[in-house]
């Protein structure tokens, strides 16, 4: 019998035990596609990533990323917590300050910096954002047991993508926020006319006076009833808020807290803009070690 060792992370993380958990399994170029699919639905965590061969990090790493249900070519924690765990504990380089991830959707970088303490931030680059389809005030709503009215009307809905696409929703307040929740008999026919992946829903209201925005995501296409934190999405998001101008400005910087409604409280921090026909999404966050194992393999 061998083993394969793996790693448990939190990412966006205020503490240990908050956050998006993540498994990181080391040394997996010899394993099926089934394999993978099997091991993420056994951690059923929200996504298990998969490093291959680390021979070569010049040319960046391979990573796979699998939820319970399907891989994704692109997703944020899952991003940034394997790049903690390279820089940690297959490098060993507290010093490093830039890895590149070769995922499906492409070359991922990724870069650590200090900031407030000795809490690290990690930061990953998105790929220019692609915005979709329109969607109506009236079908959202019922979609989300919510009243139009609990929508912000001076902004669209929309489908954006940075790598996985997402429902972008701007609602007016937190109340609207914890209210939220997806129609099940509703879902299956919405999710079969669009290309979105998953909601976020947002609103100005925060349970952190620090903070700017607070965000909820669904996404059960992808296996994932409610998600703690999300990269992803929160890129998309980050590309939203600087399309429509949500502050009045082409360039934005901003705190997201998400998670809070299902107890896992995140914080990521959020930079974009989009200048001379360029855009630059960055989406940043703390992660902590938990655990780490060994997988047993025939």
């Amino acid at each position: 019998m061998t083993s394969i060792p793996f790693y448990l992370v939190d990412v966006f993380a205020c503490d240990r035990y908050t956050g998006n958990p993540l498994a990181v399994v080391l040394n997996a170029e010899a394993l099926s596609e089934i394999a993978m699919q099997q091991i993420a639905q056994e951690m059923n965590y929200s996504e298990t990533t998969f490093i291959g061969q680390t021979s070569s990090p010049d040319r960046g790493y391979p990573v796979r990323i699998f939820t319970p249900k399907t891989e994704l070519p692109f997703a944020g924690h899952p991003t940034l917590g394997t790049a903690y765990v390279i820089k940690y504990f297959v490098l060993n380089d507290p010093d490093l300050s830039q890895i590149s991830l070769n995922l499906k959707v492409g070359s991922i970088p990724v870069t650590f910096e200090k900031k407030k303490g000795d809490r690290e931030i990690i930061w990953m680059q998105q790929n220019p954002p692609q915005f979709t389809q329109k969607f109506t005030p009236d079908e959202i709503a019922a979609l989300l047991n919510l009243s139009p009215d609990d929508i912000d009307p001076r902004f669209p809905i929309q489908g954006v993508s940075t790598g996985v696409s997402f429902a972008i929703v701007p609602l007016k307040t937190l109340a609207a926020v914890k209210k939220a929740g997806l129609n099940r008999d509703r879902y299956p026919t919405w999710q079969n006319t669009t290309t979105a992946q998953g909601i976020l829903v947002f609103c100005p209201e925060t349970y952190g006076a620090e903070n700017d925005l607070n965000v909820r995501v669904f996404a059960p296409a992808l296996g994932i009833t409610e998600d703690p934190a999300t990269g992803s999405a929160n890129g998309c998001l980050a590309a939203y808020l600087t399309q429509y101008q949500y502050w009045d400005q082409t360039a934005i910087e901003a705190r997201i807290e998400q998670g809070y409604e299902i107890q896992r409280p995140s914080l990521l921090y959020l930079k974009a803009s989009y200048e001379q026909e360029i855009w630059q999404i960055l989406v940043g966050g703390a992660a902590i070690p938990v655990a780490q194992g060994e997988l047993f393999s025939d």
